[in-house]
């Protein structure tokens, strides 16, 4: 199973109602130590208003990391601080699942484009989160495969665990 930190899986859920009805998008960073939630801010009404034939959806169904702040993300895992455990992203007024424009995202040439990170995607309704589901990458299927999601026990840093 992998596991969160409550105030992880909170900060998540609280970034999807704050975004609601648009889709939110985010990291979870981990420095061996702590895990820390980094929001990103979803520009793709931008880029759709920019370029439509290119960016067909807007952020209702679909979220692109401001590039900015997406920089900023991978200086600090190039200067050693801290790794990427997850990306998330939500689905307002969708189910949980991993569609395949998630998928589509998340390989670079056939490969993940950020290895040993999970990807969590969060359902939400009306401001309520009705579910939240992880994919991880598994090598011998060549594809992304469902895990279990829960919160991190009482003096557990978070990550895989048994169970």
């Amino acid at each position: 199973m992998l596991r969160f930190r409550h105030a992880t899986l909170e900060a998540l859920q609280a970034h999807a109602r704050e975004t609601y009805p648009e889709e939110c998008c985010g990291f979870i960073l981990s420095d061996g130590e702590e895990e820390t939630v980094r929001r990103i801010t979803n520009v793709q009404n931008r880029m759709h208003q920019i370029d439509p034939a290119n960016f067909p959806r807007d952020a209702k169904t679909a979220y692109f990391m401001d590039p900015k702040e997406l920089l900023a993300v991978h200086r600090e895992i190039d200067d050693g601080t801290c790794e990427i455990k997850a990306v998330y992203h939500s689905h307002p007024n969708h189910d949980a699942y991993f569609s395949p424009e998630d998928k589509k995202q998340a390989l670079f040439d056939e490969e993940p484009t950020y290895p040993g990170a999970v990807y969590v995607v969060l359902s939400i309704y009306d401001r309520q989160i009705r579910a939240m589901k992880a994919v991880e990458w598994d090598d011998d299927e060549r594809d992304f495969v469902e895990v279990q999601l829960g919160p991190a026990q009482r003096g557990d840093k978070g990550g895989k665990k048994g169970g």
